[in-house]
């Protein structure tokens, strides 16, 4: 009985390891793309975090089956993903692009909201329903959410890029690509520093 509740069990968990990694989270524009997204940006001052919290922004929300949005970005940005019956990832590979370090252990990486929950408040986001604010902060269909270092993410918390970047330069280029298309898909304001810090970024952008 036992050796039959193994072989059960070992066959489950190789149904679900996932398949090959993404190289990048969806949508992400070209430069010429990124750059028009950014002209065509609101710059206003930015907003009150009155009234904010996490909770206004639903997430993780159930994706497939009982994965949710967390186990869905680990699955989609790891390697070898190997999953247990309730989804969760048990092991893998995943390598943080912010600061290029690779992680074995799910319990070392976060799902970064490229455009962070607070921000977005302060951006445009305080007048939207409870609806959309959760399919934002469980955006599947553009750049808004990677596997990175879990403290890297916890170091940049609800900072834009006029105050935090990526210390792997060599990311600069893509990271602000992935921030100005969020904010234009979601019709978010940016301020005038961030604006020029995207701009210093995309123009590190061969293409």
């Amino acid at each position: 009985m036992a050796a039959t509740l193994a072989a059960i069990a070992a066959v489950a968990t190789t149904t679900l390891t996932a398949g090959p990694a993404a190289a990048t989270p969806p949508g992400i524009p070209s430069k010429a793309t990124a750059q028009s997204n950014l002209n065509a940006l609101t710059v206003a001052s930015e907003g009150s975090l009155s009234g904010y919290s996490r909770d206004l922004f639903p997430h993780w929300i159930t994706i497939s089956g009982s994965c949710n949005t967390r186990e869905t970005v680990l699955k989609r940005d790891g390697s070898g993903v190997v999953v247990d019956s309730s989804c969760a990832a048990t092991s893998g590979s995943w390598y943080s692009p912010y600061d290029g370090a690779t992680w074995h252990s799910p319990a070392d990486v976060d799902i970064d909201h490229i455009v962070p929950l607070a921000e977005a408040w302060r951006s445009g986001a305080s007048s939207w329903t409870t609806a959309r604010r959760q399919s934002f902060a469980n955006d599947l269909s553009g750049p808004q959410l990677i596997a990175v270092t879990d403290n890297v993410n916890q170091a940049k918390g609800d900072q834009d890029p006029s105050s935090w970047k990526p210390s792997r330069t060599a990311y600069h280029c893509t990271y602000a690509k992935m921030w100005i298309r969020t904010k234009y898909t979601w019709g978010l304001r940016l301020q005038s520093a961030e604006k020029s810090a995207l701009q210093g970024m995309l123009n590190t952008c061969a293409s």
